[in-house]
């Protein structure tokens, strides 16, 4: 193998797939990143065996062949050069020789038949997404799913895909994200398939490095397609039936509250300080004076109270809920407003962002008063 191609381009490709490394300590060759040239271009691929990851540059190719070379070495290498033209040539022994104009080094790597095959996804529904909306459903419905493997459908986010409409659900049993989208392309027949919360985090940092207004997507029993741009995502499906969520999302409430988010996050983290022995557990009190009160029990190191302006209708309420949860779905809402809806101390409660076009949803389960 010989190639020659930019820096820039080298360390933007290694920086990607390096992504779906993780180490492995039974099976050294997926600590590494496969390199392949052929055609024109040159390939790179690495996978964890869950998610596997594929993108490609133009080069100049002077003699086809395949290597896999330590994937954080070569990375951290490439990073340290200068934006310039970049030789890489295959030597004897599986090193692999990269020069530029001010430097030289080999790397020693695996033979590329000891790397796993990518699968080829088989032909199932497909499906497309504006970019920038998929990204903003990431951000608002993965950090709500479970990192306890104990109920593996819980660490996976829910794609409900029906014509084209498409809603993304995560829960970890103690509060819910859901979104809906409008798909650019919808499916010709209704499925669900649930994702891993940790490719889908990923595909949400990587949207945000492509220019590409939509990604196209491709889906079967248990294998998952994202392709944007040079850039190719494949993910297993976690097995199994995605709970009934429908079914603890509140129809009725008897209190609303219109509230300003900075305002909100301001109370509950000075109200926070003092709840970390009580299990982040904060009340919070909403009267038809326009007052929301976030305030805590006595604890070892004191207590706290804050109020906050609010435009309410209907009932006098009160509610117990975990202030880390309330922080984490008001840092993943835009909006400068968002609504709270409350039934009673043992009903779960929606926060939505004030504008109804947001199609977002989030529950959080109330603590014991």
């Amino acid at each position: 193998m010989k190639v020659k191609c930019q820096q820039k381009d080298l360390a933007f490709a290694l920086n990607l797939v390096n992504r779906a490394v993780s180490p492995n300590t039974t099976l050294p060759v997926l600590n590494n990143i496969l390199i392949k040239a052929q055609g024109k271009k040159l390939y790179f691929s690495a996978t964890n065996l869950e998610v596997a990851m594929t993108y490609f540059i133009d080069a100049e190719v002077f003699n086809e062949g395949a290597v896999t070379i330590p994937a954080k070495l070569i990375t951290n290498y490439v990073a340290l050069l200068k934006d310039a033209e970049v030789e890489i040539k295959l030597e004897e022994g599986l090193n692999l020789s990269l020069k530029t104009p001010l430097s030289h080094t080999k790397i020693k790597g695996i033979d590329a038949g000891e790397f796993p095959i990518i699968p080829e996804v088989e032909k199932g529904e497909e499906f497309s997404i504006e970019t920038g909306l998929f990204s903003i459903a990431i951000n608002q419905v993965g950090f709500a799913a479970s990192s306890n493997v104990s109920r593996p459908v819980l660490t996976g986010v829910l794609f409900r895909l029906e014509g084209a409409n498409l809603s993304m659900v995560a829960t970890d049993s103690y509060r819910l994200s859901e979104k809906h989208l409008q798909l650019k392309k919808g499916v010709n027949e209704a499925l669900d398939c649930i994702i891993p919360s940790h490719t889908v985090s990923e595909l949400g940092k990587i949207l945000s490095l492509f220019s590409e207004d939509e990604v196209n997507c491709h889906v079967t029993k248990n294998q998952i397609l994202f392709s944007i741009s040079n850039l190719k995502i494949i993910s297993r499906l976690i097995e199994g039936n995605f709970p009934d969520y429908k079914k603890i999302i509140p129809n009725s409430s008897k209190t609303h509250v219109d509230v300003s988010v900075p305002e909100l996050v301001l109370a509950v983290k000075k109200v926070s300080l003092f709840v970390r022995e009580t299990n982040n557990n904060i009340k919070i009190s909403v009267t038809n004076n326009g007052k929301l009160i976030v305030a805590t029990d006595e604890t070892q190191i004191g207590e706290g109270t804050a109020e906050v302006d609010v435009k309410m209708e209907g009932e006098n309420n009160k509610v117990a809920l975990n202030a880390q949860y309330i922080l984490d779905v008001l840092s993943h809402i835009s909006d400068q407003r968002v609504k709270l809806a409350i039934d009673n101390k043992v009903a779960p409660v929606t926060i939505k962002p004030a504008k109804k076009e947001s199609n977002y949803t989030h529950i959080i389960m109330p603590l014991k008063l």
